[in-house]
């Protein structure tokens, strides 16, 4: 089984993100899967593939539990406490100055996962 299949589960469940290509097709030799998040199609492939790597450079694995990898995708909720609830924890939401409530998450992977609310920004004085 891919790393990949796993991470696809993961975000299905946990982020409630609606299946286009379910990870069953990982077991007649697809190599990736889909999931939608609004008007963004989130794909999941294996770390090494012999048909990008030579295009894209290799992925960089991180070394230790002290490194991350250089992504980061954000998740926007109506209600940020309530999912974050459900990841493992990174730090707790909290409301930022430019007016979204965000939280820190990690999937699986290790990869850094913000949960955030809409943007409201401040009202002027």
């Amino acid at each position: 089984m891919f790393v990949a299949s796993k991470s696809h589960r993961y975000y299905k469940c946990i982020y409630s993100l609606k299946n286009i290509m379910g990870c069953e097709l990982f077991n007649f030799g697809y190599r990736w899967a889909e999931l939608e998040s609004g008007q963004t199609t989130i794909a999941f492939t294996p770390k090494y593939q012999h048909e990008t790597d030579k295009l894209t450079g290799a992925v960089q694995v991180p070394r230790s539990d002290r490194e991350r990898p250089p992504i980061e995708l954000c998740f926007v909720y109506s209600h940020v406490d309530t999912a974050y609830k459900r990841a493992v924890a990174v730090s707790q939401p909290e409301n930022k100055e430019w007016g979204q409530r965000v939280g820190y998450v990690r999937d699986i992977d290790g990869i850094t996962v913000r949960m955030g609310s809409h943007v409201h920004p401040p009202k002027q004085a």
